[in-house]
């Protein structure tokens, strides 16, 4: 050790000679020294080479020699480990670099873009360093034409610093398409790789660069088509899926329609490509990944795709790494598979999801391939987050059909594992688990018992209470599924356990899905005529006034309409039907809509018209003179000529109940 550090010593020493001559030796020496030698660069580093380095790169009197050699040494430096970036980050390399572009020398330039790309391209490098002096990037952008080498540093810079929405549109202001378009048909081939995948960059999710790049031409070509031929199979598989990854994120954008001849016959049969055991499993991931991405609000691409190459069975491929290994060859191999097995698992779950998202017929392919169940329920519990968030993805999209909920999902027990993933999962895996849990309770499903047995009331019900809108959503959805025609033990557990405090905030929820979803469940709790006497016999008062107040408020149709049938439930009850002819704010709020000019709403009204002059029990007679007094005879009359044939159907079979 001692002797490394003395010759490093030694190197660094030299730097501080007084003949430029001697320094410009020293630096050359240096950079023989450290190429491939990554203890003698952590040496270096902790001797201060560094700042001596970029103080000689900045020194007005350098030659421009000395100076460049300076760079690539740093540039050397660059390609050990994170903590060598983390050291050169520090030290401010990058204002250094970035200040050293203005030089009018070439190669000067083209070694400082080549060093700036290597410290970019670190995920220890903070991205937002690029764009930190407004100047850089139209500077970057003017400097593009100057060599196939700047083209290549640049765009490489580019696409690593792209990371957000803000940074494409920077990009994207500054001239980024315009300039970059013409290398798609350089003679250089990795001008060329750069350029399609700066533009899968800045075209992913954003519709302002996909909409650009549509009606850009290269050469007299449209861009699309350019992209199209980068497609071929005698092409690297890189470009092909790196041209396909821009056509699907332009599709995806709504630049190109999904029924366009460039997706249905070129990028969607090249993903599939991808998918094959002929591919490395990097590619096999990338390219599972992009054709989930691409069909998934598409069913007819989904349809295309599930009958493609075989596809759906070419998945199951993906589970089946690591490969038994034998020979002791091949741990290199076994390696490379162990780090790469959860990858196309992941990627095999989403795109399992995607295919069958829609379409029952592909739902039924996917569970019978061999063992599939079996493979979504010990996905659920695999150490890899990323995992478990596909596989129950892949299990939320089966679980949208009726009869998988009846047989494969009863069958494999699917609610145990789903239930255990609840207990303590982020956020994302949670929003995933929660929104199958309310298809596994719907009312057909065999699993509804198993999962209400399980004691899930209270897990739901603390979902109410999350800061995210969706965990609300499904945790109210899950109970209003649960409560339908459920029986009064089951409501009498959820109203304990929500409490009524929290059913009350829940009504009135900033989140329109959260105040409808939260409507459905009192819905769903108040019917049938004992349910509707006992609750309101307990909470009416609190009822009536959450009802009161958004018939009220400004809220949409939906909302207003779903509150009305909730009244239409109480006018059904025996007893409690009694709050509301006692109520003549309701009573009036339910002549208001009954004359409103949205059908529906007027529908829901009579509704409950219909329901309180309803002549089965001996009391009706007082009710009906109250609410003929009140006018709504009158309003009833004229409802029976209504346009609307349900309106008018309804209103009939009212004034039928007056005459009885």
């Amino acid at each position: 050790m001692q002797e490394v550090t003395a010759t490093s010593r030694h190197y660094v020493d030299r730097l501080f000679h007084p003949d430029p001559q001697k320094v410009l030796q020293g630096v050359i020496d240096m950079k023989n020294a450290v190429i491939g030698n990554n203890k003698q660069k952590a040496n270096l580093i902790v001797l201060g080479a560094v700042p001596r380095l970029l103080y000689l790169l900045q020194q007005g009197l350098s030659s421009s020699e000395l100076r460049t050699e300076c760079v690539v040494v740093l540039g050397s430096l660059a390609m050990g480990t994170e903590n060598n970036i983390k050291s050169l980050v520090d030290c401010h390399i990058i204002p250094a670099l970035l200040q050293g572009l203005v030089c009018p020398d070439l190669v000067f330039i083209e070694a400082c873009l080549r060093c700036l790309r290597t410290v970019f391209i670190s995920p220890v490098t903070p991205v937002q360093l690029l764009y930190t002096d407004p100047t850089v990037i139209p500077h970057l952008m003017s400097l593009l034409s100057r060599s196939p080498r700047t083209q290549d540093y640049i765009t490489q810079i580019f696409s690593h610093c792209c990371k957000s929405p803000e940074h494409q549109t920077v990009l994207f202001n500054h001239g980024a398409i315009q300039n970059i378009a013409p290398m798609l048909i350089s003679l250089s081939y990795k001008v060329r790789m750069q350029a399609l995948k700066c533009f899968s960059v800045l075209a992913y999710e954003n519709t302002q660069v996909s909409m650009t790049l549509v009606n850009v031409l290269v050469d007299g070509d449209l861009l699309s088509q350019v992209f199209v031929r980068m497609l071929q199979r005698n092409l690297p598989i890189e470009m092909q899926l790196t041209a396909a990854k821009c056509l699907t994120y332009m599709c995806r954008a709504g630049a190109i329609r999904t029924d366009d001849r460039c997706i249905v016959l070129k990028t969607l049969p090249c993903l599939v490509r991808m998918c094959s055991k002929e591919r490395l499993l990097e590619e096999r991931v990338e390219g599972a990944e992009t054709l989930a991405y691409l069909m998934e609000p598409d069913v007819e691409l989904q349809r295309i795709a599930s009958v493609t190459d075989h596809l759906v069975a070419m998945l199951a491929d993906y589970f089946k790494y690591p490969s038994s290994v034998s020979a002791i060859t091949d741990i290199k191999r076994l390696d490379h598979d162990l780090k790469h097995a959860h990858e196309l698992r992941q990627a095999a779950f989403k795109l399992y999801a995607s295919l069958g998202s829609n379409d029952e017929d592909i739902r039924k392919k996917i569970t019978e391939t061999e063992n599939m169940m079996d493979r979504i329920v010990s996905g659920l519990s695999e150490s890899s987050i990323k995992v478990r968030l596909a596989a129950v993805r892949c299990l939320h999209s089966l679980s949208r059909s009726v009869q998988q909920l009846r047989t494969s999902f009863h069958d494999h027990a699917v609610w145990k594992p789903l239930m255990k993933l609840l207990q303590n999962a982020p956020d994302e895996v949670l929003v995933m688990a929660s929104s199958t849990l309310c298809n596994l309770l719907l009312e057909f499903s065999p699993s509804k018992e198993p999962i209400l047995e399980s004691g899930v009331v209270e897990l739901l019900c603390s979902l109410t209470q999350s800061d995210s809108p969706a965990l609300r959503v499904n945790g109210i959805w899950a109970l209003m599924n649960m409560a339908f025609q459920a029986d009064q033990k089951v409501k009498g557990e959820i109203v304990r356990a929500l409490g009524t405090e929290q059913l009350f905030r829940l009504l009135s929820d900033p989140d329109t899905n959260v105040l409808m979803k939260t409507l459905g469940l009192l819905r769903n709790l108040l019917s049938t005529r004992p349910h509707i006497d006992q609750i309101m016999s307990s909470h009416g008062k609190q009822i009536m006034q959450a009802v009161t107040l958004i018939l009220e408020g400004e809220h949409s149709i939906e909302v207003k309409e779903q509150t009305l049938c909730i009244l239409a439930n109480i006018a059904d009850g025996n007893t409690a039907k009694e709050l509301i002819m006692t109520n003549d704010d309701i009573l009036q709020k339910i002549k208001y809509y009954m004359g409103h000019s949205n059908a529906k709403l007027q529908l829901a009204a009579t509704f409950c018209i219909s329901n309180l002059i309803w002549n089965e029990e001996g009391s009706c007679q007082e009710r009906q003179d109250k609410l003929r007094e009140l006018g709504f005879v009158d309003i009833l009359h004229k409802l029976t000529q209504a346009l609307d044939p349900n309106l008018c159907e309804r209103a009939k079979t009212a004034m039928q109940h007056y005459l009885a």
